[in-house]
């Protein structure tokens, strides 16, 4: 049987030939006809490689161990290591610090009453979270309460976006009781409005307010020793004064608590918390005596506006120990008000000028003490003198006089003093005058004390020499002048000034005040007696300020007259000051005082114009401190010859 022609080949059987009786030759097949693929072979499927058990397990368990071991970690840091410090830092979040102000040291007078003193006060905070809703009513409510304060500033801050906002620092408890109690009554009205009504219908309540201490300055006496006392900022801090240069021992250190709140912001009761305990500012005991203080500033205020002054100035001082019962200035200022660092000074540390023929005393104890002068010394004064081609007067015209040493002092003689001086060589008597304070700090570290003004060296010429003999020249403030006077009081001895006594702990115990320091000898107590016997002379018959005597007392003065130069006459001399300074008894001294007007236009004169102040200004001490006449008659000194 024949196979069809369709069959298959099978393998290994020959090329079949095709019939001849088939229908003609096979035609080829077209040239770009592609080949028929051949079938792909069908790879068997992968199959995964399963892996040792042991080994993956061992692998799953170390990664387990690993994570373990780091949660076992952190529990041990942060229960046996540190828990104190992660417990904090876990409610940060919900804790809110308050600080705690350090009450400041009072400043005391001598005997303790108060000249400056902190008085309990709040600072007013919010939490705008919890007023933004109520701003409106709390706003209307401060703005009624607080001077200063406005209610669109009121409205901005209790609506701004955080959780602590300051409105008011040094708010007196009594204000803040007004507020609280009207914030109450408000409330009450709004309970009474919401009853019965739904919850989300209901209106709020006035709440976000808070308080924190908040010390304010007070000044029980006023104005009394402003210009000692200084002044403090509304940020608690010293603007001047000693308020300003005791500041660190004064204001203490702040403390802090930190509370935990709830969402609204408020202390939550019995919560964790931690308070750093403020420590109180140290007090100051001064060796003022507030009343003498307020005396003398009533009697330079009287002569500044009878002499029609600019300014005035009293000190007054304890001879033996240098302690300051006294430093009053007028124009003076209200240490409550807002003012400007620089409208608060103390003219008695901080206004140099050239002090005149008070600088006569300090001239003659050192003439004395070198044994160029003596009582019975004699002169032949000159109406004018030329030195170096200027002509130099007395402040009254005369012609020769015959004047013995206490005559010059006693009629302030420009002349005698210059005829004097040129026994002494200038070397020494720079020497003299620095021993005396001039030129040097006072020691009382006074911020803004001006040290005063010294030509340099000690090779001075003829005119210097001569014009700083009696009082121009140099400069001096009225503590350095009074010092000097002092030293001639004191037998001799130079008492560094002293206006703090004593520190007071938070207990009251006293911590003495050393002296910046010590005492020193400048002239020999011959020579301090033989001045004090030329100043009596000027409070007695004949001298130039018997407006100064005090009935009953011995008293020594001394009266000055000086030019002063001004930068609004281009730093020429222009303006003057009048002075007077003394000290009594004169035969056992107690206290010295010394009284400088500046620039008076209603006369001139330091006897008739420094001279009432200082009688009255010591007449009240040495009857405050029952001192009494020494009932020694003043020795008669000739005043001419």
């Amino acid at each position: 049987m024949k196979a069809a022609s369709g069959a298959p080949r099978r393998s290994g059987e020959p090329p079949r030939k095709r019939s001849s009786s088939g229908s003609g030759p096979r035609k080829r097949p077209p040239l770009n006809r592609r080949p028929p693929r051949k079938p792909k072979v069908k790879k068997p499927p992968r199959t995964l490689k399963l892996g040792r058990p042991t080994l993956r397990l061992r692998l799953t368990f170390g990664v387990m161990a690993f994570v373990l071991s780091l949660f076992a970690g952190r529990l041990i840091l942060l229960q046996g290591v540190d828990p104190d410090s992660y417990a904090l830092a876990a409610t940060k979040e919900n804790t809110k610090p308050f600080e705690l102000h350090a009450p400041r040291g009072d400043i005391v007078d001598r005997t303790g009453v108060p000249l400056a003193a902190s008085e309990e006060a709040v600072a007013i905070t919010a939490d705008p979270m919890q007023t933004g809703p109520v701003a409106a009513q709390l706003a209307t409510i401060l703005a009624a309460k607080l001077p200063g304060t406005t209610y669109p500033k009121l409205y901005a801050d209790l609506t701004l976006k955080k959780r602590y906002v300051l409105l008011a620092n040094k708010v007196s408890p009594p204000t803040w009781n007004e507020i609280e109690a009207e914030i109450k009554r408000q409330n009450v009205v709004i309970n009474a409005q919401n009853k019965g009504k739904p919850k989300d219908a209901k209106a709020p309540l006035l709440a976000g307010l808070f308080t924190e201490s908040d010390p304010i300055r007070s000044h029980p006496l006023g104005t009394v020793a402003a210009g000692v006392v200084g002044a403090v900022g509304k940020d608690g801090k010293g603007l001047a004064g000693l308020e300003y240069g005791l500041n660190d021992k004064l204001s203490g250190t702040d403390g802090k608590a930190m509370y935990e709140v709830d969402a609204k912001g408020n202390k939550i009761p019995n919560a964790d918390h931690t308070v750093q305990e403020p420590k109180p500012g140290v007090g100051v005991q001064l060796t003022l005596d507030s009343d003498l203080q307020w005396v003398a500033e009533q009697r330079i205020q009287d002569a500044v506006t009878e002499w029609k002054a600019e300014s005035g100035t009293v000190v007054t001082m304890d001879v033996k120990s240098g302690e300051i019962l006294a430093m009053a200035n007028y124009p003076s200022y209200d240490p409550d008000k807002a003012l400007s660092p620089g409208a608060m000074k103390n003219p008695a540390l901080d206004r140099v000028y050239e002090p005149g023929s008070v600088q006569k005393v300090v001239t003659m104890a050192a003439l004395a003490d070198a044994g160029v002068i003596k009582l019975d010394t004699k002169l032949d004064v000159p109406g004018t003198l030329m030195v170096e081609r200027h002509r130099i007067k007395d402040h009254y015209p005369h012609g020769n006089e015959k004047l013995t040493i206490s005559g010059v002092i006693a009629k302030s003689s420009n002349v005698g003093t210059i005829l004097a001086a040129r026994e002494m060589p200038t070397a020494q008597f720079v020497h003299y005058l620095k021993d005396f304070g001039f030129g040097e700090p006072t020691g009382l570290k006074f911020p803004g004390e001006t040290r005063g003004l010294m030509p340099p060296g000690d090779e001075w010429d003829e005119l210097t020499k001569a014009t700083v003999s009696f009082g121009q020249g140099l400069g001096a403030n009225a503590v350095q002048m009074t010092a000097a006077v002092n030293a001639v009081a004191n037998g001799g001895v130079y008492v560094p000034p002293k206006l703090v006594r004593n520190y007071l702990d938070a207990d009251g115990h006293e911590i003495p005040s050393p002296a910046a320091t010590p005492p020193h000898r400048v002239v020999s107590e011959e020579a301090a007696k033989t001045v004090t016997t030329m100043m009596e002379s000027v409070t007695s018959p004949g001298g130039t300020a018997l407006q100064a005597a005090i009935a009953g007392y011995r008293v020594a003065g001394k009266t000055g007259t000086a030019q002063q130069t001004d930068p609004s006459c281009g730093v020429k001399y222009c303006k003057w000051a009048t002075s007077f300074a003394g000290f009594a008894p004169a035969d056992n001294p107690r206290f010295v005082t010394y009284v400088v007007l500046h620039n008076p236009d209603n006369g001139r004169g330091g006897g008739m114009q420094g001279g009432p102040v200082f009688r009255d200004v010591m007449s009240f001490a040495l009857q405050k401190y029952a001192v009494p006449p020494t009932g020694a008659k003043p020795p008669h000194t000739p005043l001419t010859w």
